[in-house]
């Protein structure tokens, strides 16, 4: 086990320097210095030495990859690309261009992104494997039938839909809970339980058919048909040996939603006018702000990583016939 978690860490250090090039090559694809300055300054008649101030300010002065002017060590630390990424491995993710500190943003912002993906993970998870498992359990009945076309339905309609369609049903017309916004304490579950809602209805679609498929191909697997000649009833071998066997895919299935929970939902977010993670991510994108972009872009790598390596480690737990080493 300990030789299998250094070997990940080690995939690890590549992966992320590979995904840090990636970012800092098409942002500035899209927007050079000067662009950003712009932006950032506000101001349509900006003149060059403003520009140029703001730029040696930021360290946006610099070469991107190769300092040919510098010597030694220097040629490639002495760059834009250097200065901005090299930092996030030892956590420091700097300061925004409009002079905040993103670590503190993402401390603040956590919480919210939290309260709402947090409950819909769980929640969702619950809800679409039950489903499912409910669905192949009286296969090739109406209720299975009319359950895949009530998925198919649900898969066809876009997230948006949702998102509006409970705004203006559930807020507007009914007046149950805020149409936006958030507020923390005891009132904060006001502002959280339309997109928890929202969240876990918008996804059971996509996700009960997925998990129906992993039951079925368990379901007619030879250690089904051994334990039913054993005269074991359909839901002791539904919920003892098909669930079980089935959690190793659905786990790997699963481990994608993981950034999320820390990330915040961008959509859900933006139109709740929630300020978590995934609002301060959208606000980084309009406003170019590339340092807040490739800090989240860089914790959304690491918990990918992470997720893959938790998942991995959590399929010896369901299946000990799985040996890391």
């Amino acid at each position: 086990m300990f030789a299998y978690l250094v070997r990940r860490l080690l995939y690890a250090f590549p992966i992320l320097i590979g995904v840090n090039f990636i970012t800092f090559a098409l942002f500035f694809v899209v927007n050079t210095p000067d662009d950003m300055a712009r932006m950032q300054l506000g101001v349509k008649r900006v003149t060059p030495q403003a520009i140029e101030k703001w730029k040696a300010e930021r360290g946006y002065d610099k070469p991107f990859f190769i300092n040919r002017e510098a010597k030694n060590l220097s040629v490639l630390t002495d760059t834009i690309f250097f200065a901005k990424s090299a930092r996030l491995f030892a956590g420091d993710f700097g300061r925004a261009e409009d002079g905040r500190d993103i670590s503190k943003e993402i401390a603040s912002r956590m919480g919210p992104s939290l309260a709402i993906a947090a409950p819909t993970f769980a929640l969702g998870l619950f809800v679409t494997v039950s489903f499912a498992l409910m669905l192949v359990f009286f296969r090739a009945s109406r209720l299975d039938f009319w359950g895949i076309v009530l998925c198919v339905a649900m898969m066809s309609i876009s997230g948006l839909f949702y998102i509006i369609g409970g705004q203006y049903l559930v807020s507007r017309l009914w007046r149950l809970v805020p149409i936006s916004g958030y507020g923390g304490g005891i009132d904060a579950w006001k502002f959280v339980i339309l997109p928890v809602a929202i969240g876990v209805i918008s996804g059971v679609g996509a996700s009960t058919r997925l998990y129906r498929a992993f039951f079925l191909e368990e379901a007619s697997k030879d250690y089904v048909r051994t334990a039913r000649a054993k005269g074991l009833s359909e839901t002791v071998v539904f919920s003892r040996h098909v669930l079980r066997n089935a959690l190793i895919p659905i786990m790997t299935s699963v481990v994608v939603v993981i950034p999320s929970l820390f990330m915040g939902s961008l959509l859900t977010e933006s139109f709740f006018g929630i300020p978590g993670l995934g609002s301060y991510t959208i606000d980084a994108i309009r406003a170019q702000d590339f340092s807040v972009v490739r800090a989240m872009v860089f914790i959304g790598s690491v918990l990918y990583i992470a997720g893959l390596t938790l998942t991995d480690i959590s399929y010896t737990l369901v299946d000990p016939r799985i040996r890391l080493e």
